[in-house]
């Protein structure tokens, strides 16, 4: 992968260790993967910090990606841009976050928003559809959607205005065990 020649200095280096779940070295690996999607864009010497961004279709295929329902929403959750184009910061964080050493609470703000299709701070009927959907690969009929989604608000919606708050969103995957396990990427 040509780690041994990406250059960051020790301050680049202990700034993401203290900023996300990774060793020096993972911190290396992960750049090693972000130059491999682009190695004509994406120099090997960080230490001037480059103003760098892939695009967010070199992203989604990346194979920890390409199989996930969600690619686009949480490369765009990630995306400063909201286009999905990545900086290698970006790219860092989006990984950490996914990884097995984020915590639930972190886990659930991006969970959030990466539900949230309308980006308007509630998971409405429509987000919750979407998200169905994309669960389901679209096999279920649209009344099951309807059905599920109605019961998803009915039990969850705790201040009654026919939509999920994060709160409420919280307070719903405070009760799924599996939530943890499911929502992370090993890169």
């Amino acid at each position: 992968m040509g780690n041994k020649q990406t250059i960051f200095t020790d301050e680049q280096l202990d700034a993401y260790q203290d900023c996300t779940f990774f060793t020096r070295k993972e911190i290396l690996r992960l750049h090693g993967r972000y130059h491999e999607l682009a190695p004509h864009l994406v120099p090997m010497d960080y230490t001037n910090e480059p103003d760098c961004k892939l695009p967010l279709a070199l992203i989604v295929n990346m194979p920890e990606l390409k199989e996930n329902p969600f690619r686009n929403r949480i490369v765009e959750s990630f995306s400063e841009d909201g286009m999905g184009n990545l900086s290698f910061n970006e790219f860092v964080d989006m990984f950490s976050v996914l990884s097995e050493m984020a915590p639930r609470e972190l886990k659930a703000i991006y969970a959030f928003k990466i539900y949230d299709f309308n980006v308007d701070n509630y998971l409405c009927k429509e987000d919750l559809e979407k998200t169905l959907n994309k669960l389901t690969k679209e096999e279920l009929t649209p009344e099951e959607v309807e059905l599920v989604c109605e019961k998803t608000i009915e039990e969850a919606d705790l201040d009654g205005d026919h939509k999920l708050s994060f709160a409420d969103f919280e307070n719903m995957i405070s009760r799924a065990p599996d939530f943890l396990s499911t929502f992370h990427i090993r890169i």
